[in-house]
């Protein structure tokens, strides 16, 4: 029993000296490339704005943000951030990351006319006393992408006001019109079903 002891202890020994410990640990080598450079996942800030260098530009908007000719003139716009109530963890409420974005309806010439009449009838509700339509997000905890969706909002609304109505054809317009007369049909049919209701609960006073 005890031969059988020393030579397993011989056996360990012998193996710790012919196979030293790997140096790191191998699970971590798997997110190491062959240049030698750390694994980033498709979904890093690198890769989702290269442009963007530094660890404060994701509070900022890069000073050499590219607009096309048709796009949202920022110059146009007061940008305002305040305190969030959205994800943040620990720096919830701490730190103004919601992004609010205003500018006067009826003067925005970038804008055309029919489009802003359009986009005051459908959002009348997020139009003030002065005239501005004010845009807010707090999706996100960075600056940078709480503006970029305010952006994206204004971008809807504008494409939504400058899409053009289909005019229905003869059968859709038929339709239309046998189901609006059905509607009216059995409405007044449940109000003389009501009325009749009502009708039998009286009491006749003498």
């Amino acid at each position: 029993m005890a031969a059988a002891k020393c030579l397993r202890w011989g056996v360990r020994r012998a193996g710790t000296w012919l196979f030293p410990p790997p140096v790191c640990c191998p699970r971590r080598a798997l997110h190491t490339q062959v240049d030698g450079t750390e694994f980033q996942s498709s979904y890093s800030l690198d890769k989702l704005y290269p442009d963007s260098k530094g660890a404060d530009t994701a509070w900022r908007v890069p000073d050499d943000l590219k607009q096309a000719s048709n796009d949202i003139p920022l110059d146009r716009l007061m940008i305002s951030y305040c305190r969030s109530s959205g994800p943040g963890g620990q720096n919830v409420n701490k730190v103004n990351s919601k992004a609010e974005v205003r500018f006067h309806l009826a003067t925005a010439d970038w804008i055309a006319e029919p489009v802003r009449q359009k986009i005051a009838v459908r959002h009348k509700n997020k139009i003030n006393r002065a005239g501005e339509l004010i845009v807010t997000s707090e999706s996100s905890r960075f600056q940078f992408r709480n503006l970029a969706d305010c952006l994206q909002k204004i971008r809807d609304m504008i494409t939504e006001a400058s899409q053009t109505p289909k005019e229905p054809s003869r059968e859709d317009a038929q339709t239309r019109r046998i189901r609006i007369e059905n509607m009216n049909r059995e409405r007044l049919r449940q109000k003389r079903i009501n009325s009749a209701i009502k009708t039998s609960r009286r009491v006749d006073v003498d």
